[in-house]
């Protein structure tokens, strides 16, 4: 019966156990033709191994051994069920994460060891640049250890790698994270009659403490009979490419409330907490940890978004001193906005000319500097809107360079990320600025404090022109000595508009609906 025919019952028959007859004799698989899991086999779901810990690192699990070899063992009866031959055809597949190593030390990922004799049948080495497949002959009487060694294979970088050795004839085969295997031209042909009986298979050693695997092993698995390259390459993850992982390592229970779910194995996440601001969170940072300093918080990346562990529950007693802002002179006013797309800003007004008062954007949990305004004894900034329009109105108290005493007012640019001058208006010692719209239109009032000596001065309520873009005047109201102009909502009064002044007085204005004007009325208090 040819070879071809063998491989179509083989896929007929799905990778059951075959029997076929030919004349008298019969043959039957040493193995299941399937993926043998040394892993699953070196370790129990139902009880934890001593030394034996399960790490998450780089958002995968692994085992980290630290137990003693012969713990880490079991006979190669258990995989080689119906006869004691080793496979002719097979690939090994490896998902190992490995420290880096000091010159000219050598590690196993695993061997299969004959029990009185001490012959190493089968085994895979590394060390700083190079893996070592090693492999016992015979070929009558003569016996000698073989080893095919790939040379420039850097493995201990700290990171997950997914190896595939597979063994066809006189070719060996290493594919690295899926990449174009490397081959190798044996002289003879791989053992035929390679004979397990009395071994046994050590997961991370060589049956000794020298040597023993120092890194994480997330995946050990042996294909008879094929290259399980095709199967698990292409891969959206080829570092972390799967044929057999133990279930174990694939999920990890959490404890939820009325449950008593524990985890198995020892737990230990391999990983550097990250502090300060908030950092991505992608696949690349599955199970990772990030602490925000600023609510004291512990968050768990899920491969979109951070999920609280840990959080500090919310104070509402009292307020705590969260972030000081040094100014450069005496801070009259202080505006906090937003602007929608952009974020959170604070504008201080500072009393000295130089350097002007500034714009905070909060960024990364704090207010950082935005921009600087040239001022002149700043008094105070309004915020305020006109459809989708953005503007500042500054306050000036005194004359700027050219002896004209200005405030202005400020666009937001959003291409250029900052506000530029978009209005100059004349007043007189400005001390505040309120902005309010009736029946669709938009006003703007100031507060004027003096005209030199004199404060018995106007303040203005200005208009916005929608053909020309601009503020024009609209109105004066007589006041004295004022301080502060506010826009207040009172019953069955609507918008009220009050100036506080020179106490125990109190100015108050509200919209007349007959004229469109804005009726003056002062109280003493």
């Amino acid at each position: 019966m040819s070879t071809l025919l063998l491989a179509c019952l083989w896929v007929v028959f799905g990778g059951t156990q075959i029997n076929l007859t030919i004349g008298l004799k019969s043959w039957t698989p040493c193995t299941d033709l399937r993926p043998l899991d040394f892993l699953s086999e070196v370790i129990s779901p139902s009880k934890s191994l001593p030394g034996l810990r399960m790490v998450q690192s780089q958002g995968a699990r692994g085992f980290r051994l630290s137990a003693s070899p012969h713990v880490l063992s079991f006979p190669s009866s258990r995989l080689f069920k119906n006869c004691h031959l080793f496979p002719e055809e097979f690939s090994i597949v490896v998902t190992i994460k490995i420290p880096s190593l000091p010159p000219k030390k050598n590690e196993y990922v695993f061997t299969i060891i004959t029990e009185g004799r001490g012959n190493v049948l089968l085994g895979l080495r590394y060390s700083e640049n190079k893996l070592h497949f090693l492999f016992w002959n015979v070929e009558g009487s003569e016996e000698w250890q073989s080893k095919v060694t790939f040379r420039g294979i850097f493995l201990a970088n700290d990171r997950w790698h997914t190896l595939v050795l597979a063994v066809s004839g006189i070719s060996v085969s290493l594919s690295i994270d899926c990449s174009i295997p490397i081959e190798v031209v044996l002289d003879k042909s791989f053992p035929a009659s390679l004979n397990t009986t009395d071994s046994r298979i050590y997961v991370g050693s060589r049956r000794r403490q020298k040597g023993f695997f120092s890194g994480l092993l997330r995946q050990l698995v042996l294909l008879p009979g094929s290259d399980a390259t095709s199967s698990i390459c292409p891969n959206t993850r080829p570092r972390l490419a799967e044929l057999s992982v133990p279930e174990v390592l694939k999920a990890i229970p959490l404890e939820t409330e009325g449950s008593d779910i524990q985890l198995t194995y020892p737990y230990e996440a391999d990983m550097k907490v990250t502090l300060g601001p908030k950092p991505p969170c992608s696949n690349s940072e599955i199970s990772q940890f990030w602490m925000d300093t600023s609510l004291k918080g512990l968050f768990l990346c899920n491969g979109i978004e951070w999920i609280p562990v840990l959080e500090r529950k919310e104070k509402l007693d009292y307020v705590e001193e969260y972030q000081n802002l040094a100014t450069a002179s005496e801070s009259m006013g202080l505006e906090i906005f937003l602007i929608p797309n952009v974020g959170y800003f604070a504008v201080m007004a500072n009393k000295n000319n130089q350097p002007g008062s500034a714009l905070y954007r909060w960024t990364n949990g704090k207010f950082v500097i935005q921009q600087y305004f040239s001022t002149y004894q700043a008094q105070a900034w309004k915020y305020f809107t006109i459809e989708k329009r953005i503007f500042l109105a500054l306050a000036n108290f005194e004359k700027n360079d050219d002896g004209e005493e200005l405030s202005v007012i400020y666009k937001w640019n959003p291409k250029k990320m900052k506000f530029l001058q978009y209005q100059t208006i004349p007043t007189f010692s400005a001390r505040d600025w309120e902005a309010f719209h009736i029946d669709g239109e938009t006003f703007l009032a100031v507060a004027n404090h003096r005209e030199g000596n004199n404060h018995n001065i106007n303040s203005v309520i200005y208009k916005w022109n929608s053909s020309n873009g601009l503020f024009e005047m609209n109105q004066t109201i007589p006041t004295s000595d004022l301080w502060s102009i506010r826009l207040g909502v009172f019953p069955n009064k609507g918008q009220i508009l009050s100036g506080c002044g020179k106490q125990p007085q109190l100015h108050s204005w509200y919209k007349n609906a007959e004229n469109g004007r804005i009726r003056h009325r002062l109280h003493h208090l």
